[in-house]
């Protein structure tokens, strides 16, 4: 996994919710857990931003999918991220997308805007990525 050369900062907790950007089915998500945290103090919430790989719950969609758990790759963020050239990003909403295990999208197509940072580091989703930003 290649690392981001940007900084981003991590606003999302667990009990955050996303709006899931692809085609599966899904519509609302929660977060669950951060995959691969580390170093975390100890009752410390885990944070995650772009970029990172998440364990979330479906709460709306179709019943294929609600109530289970997934694997998401967090695509959008309200807050802002900075880049090396000093631009700040933001984004209108939380996003994420489904993965499978070896992290590749469940999906065909994304709706709306993807983050560079993600792609970047996910280079099989810049292939259902309808707008890179």
């Amino acid at each position: 996994m290649k690392d981001i050369g940007t900084k981003i900062s991590r606003t999302l907790i667990p009990s955050s919710v996303l709006t899931c950007a692809d085609n599966t089915g899904a519509k609302t998500l929660m977060i669950i857990n951060r995959i691969g945290k580390s170093g975390n103090r100890k009752g410390r919430y885990s944070k995650s931003g772009i970029g990172d790989i998440v364990t979330a719950s479906v709460k709306s969609g179709t019943p294929q999918y609600v109530k289970k758990k997934v694997r998401v790759v967090i695509i959008r963020q309200k807050q802002a991220i900075r880049r090396p050239n000093g631009m700040r990003v933001k984004f209108e909403d939380n996003a994420g997308i489904l993965i499978t295990e070896t992290n590749l999208p469940v999906g065909t197509e994304v709706k709306g805007a993807m983050a560079r940072e993600v792609v970047q580091r996910y280079i099989k989703l810049a292939g259902i990525a309808s707008r890179v930003v």
